[in-house]
């Protein structure tokens, strides 16, 4: 999997005239525990080297600190209160970032005694969250809990995933290679919507370039489209493929990928229903289900929304899993709460349920993938606005079928498909292994769409 760490800023505030000895201590216990919560896809940037104790408070440390996270690029805040903290402070340098920002500070152990201050930490934090919002600046929260406690851990991990949706659909570029299917109309959409709503930029890769260089390398003595065709056969039962065809998987998987990487896209959607059947003998699954395990989300159809869905899906997920692109089906002929996730054979071979017979047929994959909770989820618009709806739900029991698939099962389903069909949305969904309906529905409240909760709209007759 391709991916970058998450930066993220904190930045412990404190009362000026409360204990200094005390906001360290509540710092360093605080960072002992965030140091040790996927450290492997965030780097912390601390202020300890220009602020007094690593804690700021006074006025100088607003232009340090501003100018300290500026030059470390960051991504999110943590904005953690050590006490009552100051909130001039502390907007004046959030302000300055409009970034995701999350507001915490432990819980106090005892109040005020006689002749000694407690910190009033919670009081501080009530304070602050309206000097935030008078600047109309958005923020996650965790209740004020204990430092090592597992809301706590729990919260800050969310708030991690958060972010990083926010970070990865900044400054995206999809690659958008040939047009939609003409029968496909439902996966209409809109550039300029795109780049207008979220600074997206499409751009359109030539499919008859791909194909013709395609099939010029297939033909040639590549040595590294043999070592892929070789690593498609140690994987998967390949009897049923010419060797041709597998040539030509393997080259167009390294042409695709060289041609997103010049353009800088980290997914696309691509034409995959006809056009490269009828030029090349072979559709483009297998290598959709290749770059996935790669990091890089191709979408079926040309459906640039379901780029899109399956960008905030993989983010959701820290970008540690391949996220896998789906139609909904049909329902569990065995199970009324059950809806088959299916497409013709481009799921990860990462996702796979191992004891299952991994093979390709037609130059796609064929496997079910494997048990686990699963979250599914949709970016769409319509009438100039964005909504995005999630739902969780596990890996079930079903008939087995064709190409590569999962039975989703859910708790509700009559609920989910009324909201597929009333709702601006279409077949299509992005899945991803976990449960990230919360994460997704955090992310929304910073980003330029409506969070669409599963339910609201009119139910069956």
């Amino acid at each position: 999997m391709q991916k970058n760490k998450l930066r993220l800023g904190v930045l412990p505030i404190k009362r000026s005239y409360l204990s200094l000895d005390v906001a360290a201590v509540e710092k360093d216990r605080m960072f002992s525990v965030i140091r040790a919560i996927k450290p492997e896809a965030v780097t912390l940037v601390d202020i300890e080297d220009i602020c007094n104790r690593g804690v700021a408070y006074r006025q100088e440390d607003i232009k340090a600190v501003v100018e300290k996270f500026k030059k470390e690029e960051i991504e999110a805040i943590f904005l953690m209160h050590c006490d009552f903290g100051e909130e001039e402070i502390a907007v004046k340098i959030v302000r300055s970032f409009r970034l995701p920002l999350l507001l915490w500070g432990p819980r106090d152990q005892r109040p005020n005694k006689p002749g000694a201050y407690g910190r009033d930490t919670q009081c501080g934090i009530f304070a602050n969250s309206k000097v935030l919002l008078r600047n109309n600046i958005t923020f996650s929260y965790i209740y004020n809990v204990d430092t090592d406690s597992v809301e706590f851990r729990d919260g800050y991990e969310n708030f991690l995933r958060t972010a990083m949706i926010v970070r990865d659909l900044k400054d995206l570029r999809i690659a958008q290679i040939g047009q939609r299917p003409r029968q496909f109309m439902s996966v209409i959409a809109s550039e300029g919507a795109l780049m207008e709503s979220f600074g997206i930029e499409v751009v359109p890769i030539s499919a008859y370039e791909i194909i013709t260089q395609t099939i010029s390398l297939a033909d040639s003595d590549d040595a590294q489209v043999a070592e892929e065709v070789r690593k498609l056969k140690d994987k998967m039962d390949c009897s049923g493929m010419e060797e041709v065809q597998l040539r030509r998987i393997a080259a167009l998987k390294k042409i695709v990928l060289a041609r997103m990487e010049e353009n800088g896209c980290r997914a696309g959607a691509i034409e995959c229903w006809s056009l490269f059947p009828a030029a090349m003998g072979i559709p483009p699954c297998m290598i959709i289900s290749e770059l996935a395990d790669m990091g890089l989300p191709l979408a079926c159809e040309a459906d640039l929304n379901g780029a899109l869905t399956s960008v905030i899906a993989q983010a959701a997920g820290l970008n540690e899993q391949a996220v896998f692109f789906a139609d909904l089906t049909i329902r569990n002929p065995e199970n009324d709460n059950s809806e088959l996730l299916w497409h013709c054979g481009p799921f990860p071979y990462s996702l796979r349920e191992e004891v299952c017979r991994a093979r390709m047929v037609d130059g796609q994959a064929t496997w079910q993938l494997k048990k686990g909770d699963i979250t599914i989820l949709r970016c769409d618009d319509l009438a100039g606005s964005y909504y995005l709806t999630a739902a969780e739900g596990s890996a079930v029991e079903g008939p087995e079928t064709t190409g590569s698939y999962v039975w989703f099962g859910a708790k509700d389903w009559k609920t989910l498909e009324e909201t597929f069909v009333y709702g601006p949305y279409i077949h299509h969904v992005a899945g991803i292994y976990g449960n990230y309906a919360r994460v997704i529905e955090e992310a929304a409240r910073y980003l330029p769409l409506k969070w669409d909760k599963p339910g609201g709209y009119p139910k069956s007759l």
